[in-house]
């Protein structure tokens, strides 16, 4: 009996796992992605979208081009782009890494085509893949590209702003 118990208990784990994850060819994640939802470790769920007024996108090229810019509806119904980095990606069999920083399995674990599940640093991400005009994902990329300040202009701010 107790046998047969603990391969119920084994069955069931195994199925919830399988269902959390899809065998997904990695270069699905090329293209345009909004964040769904997400949740700070031990706390309660945060849905984006017009409810919240924030989102955030990422773009995925072909090429390994990779852009991240948090979106905030401004309460007089103005948009807000918050570019947070441009630079490089990549994923390969469940590894991913962005931005050249350590590679993880749980960066990107996808559900399903267009779904997938990320953690950064103490927070869980839930992504959807989104067609948006190339106008919009051209601009959005432009603002991210811009986060490269000269070094000329940095020194400036460094010491005018940092002294």
């Amino acid at each position: 009996m107790k046998k047969m118990l603990l391969m119920t208990v084994a069955l069931i784990c195994a199925m919830q796992v399988s269902a959390q994850t899809a065998k997904v060819d990695d270069k699905e994640i090329v293209g345009t992605w909004l964040m769904e939802s997400m949740q700070w470790d031990g706390e309660k769920k945060t849905v984006c979208g017009k409810e919240t007024g924030y989102t955030s996108f990422k773009y995925f090229g072909p090429d390994g081009e990779y852009a991240c810019c948090e979106i905030v509806l401004l309460k007089e119904g103005k948009i807000s782009l918050l570019p947070h980095e441009y630079g490089t990606y990549w994923l390969k069999d469940g590894l991913y890494s962005e931005m050249g920083r350590p590679a993880t399995s749980d960066g990107v674990v996808f559900t399903d085509k267009t779904h997938f599940k990320g953690r950064w640093k103490k927070r869980t991400e839930i992504w959807v893949k989104t067609d948006l005009p190339d106008e919009t994902v051209k601009y959005i990329l432009e603002r991210c590209k811009i986060l490269e300040i000269p070094q000329n202009v940095e020194q400036q701010i460094k010491s005018t702003c940092f002294k």
